[in-house]
């Protein structure tokens, strides 16, 4: 289902892997669309990729965690594409190690781009959603909310993006606004990468050891969640709200 033209999207985290496929995504379903993240060069690939496309896109340089580079990125999506409707709080890190190796700066981090991000995107973003009487927000929480090894930090942070979730659904839903959370499972991104190498196994070991684990025989792709945040943020979506999705490939415990 296709967006009116004058609804701007905001996706964090989306110079690659999940952020990047959600962006095309929603482009593709007529948004325009903030491509943020760190570093403003890194998204330029995916603006490009939309304009070519005959979708409009701008690349914003953001800190997530830090409240004034919010509030500046904010801004001037609103002030160049238009005001923000959407908001997809996909930006995340991962700073693996087991309790009693995890630093003191490895919580934080985690925390701070995940929950603290969060909270201040959405908070500068539901503005525009509530004087518009209409918006969506989708958060991406994981399986690992449910527990992982060596990722106390990350668990917590995707468990909490689950709260937060439930949270907001509550107190914006008589604004026309409804929240959701995306519980991603094995997703074929730089991440999971990084996960192969710190395991010390190749990236298709890692992928085909998962693949055996999931009902569908497969691991999923950054595709698979994009397509299931077109479907949160559409029209056709406007009765679901606080809900979190597993998209894993199978039954979650």
């Amino acid at each position: 289902m296709s967006a009116p033209t004058s609804r701007t999207a905001i996706v964090t985290g989306s110079a690659r892997g999940i952020g990047a496929a959600t962006a095309r995504k929603l482009a593709a379903d007529g948004f325009a669309v903030a491509v943020l993240d760190l570093d403003e060069a890194a998204c330029k690939p995916v603006v490009e990729e939309i304009e070519a496309a005959e979708g409009r896109a701008l690349a914003v340089g953001v800190d997530v965690s830090d409240e004034q580079s919010v509030g500046a990125a904010v801004q001037r999506v609103a002030d160049e594409l238009g005001p923000p409707t959407v908001l997809v709080n996909n930006a995340g890190i991962t700073r693996d190690n087991l309790l009693f190796k995890m630093s003191v700066a490895d919580w934080d981090s985690v925390l701070n781009v995940h929950l603290r991000g969060s909270f201040l995107m959405s908070r500068a973003v539901q503005t525009y959603m509530t004087g518009a009487k209409w918006g969506r927000i989708v958060n991406l929480s994981s399986t690992s909310a449910l527990g992982n090894r060596g990722q106390a930090n990350y668990s917590a942070a995707k468990a909490g993006m689950q709260g937060f979730t439930k949270t907001l659904a509550i107190e914006l839903g008589k604004f026309g606004v409804t929240v959701n959370a995306i519980a991603p499972g094995f997703i074929e991104t730089d991440m999971t990468a990084a996960t192969a190498e710190r395991l010390g196994v190749t990236f298709e070991q890692f992928r085909e050891a998962a693949a055996k684990q999931i009902p569908v025989a497969r691991t999923g792709k950054p595709e698979d969640i994009a397509n299931t945040v077109s479907f949160l943020v559409s029209e056709g979506a406007g009765f679901v709200s606080g809900q979190v999705i597993y998209v894993a490939g199978g039954p979650t415990d």
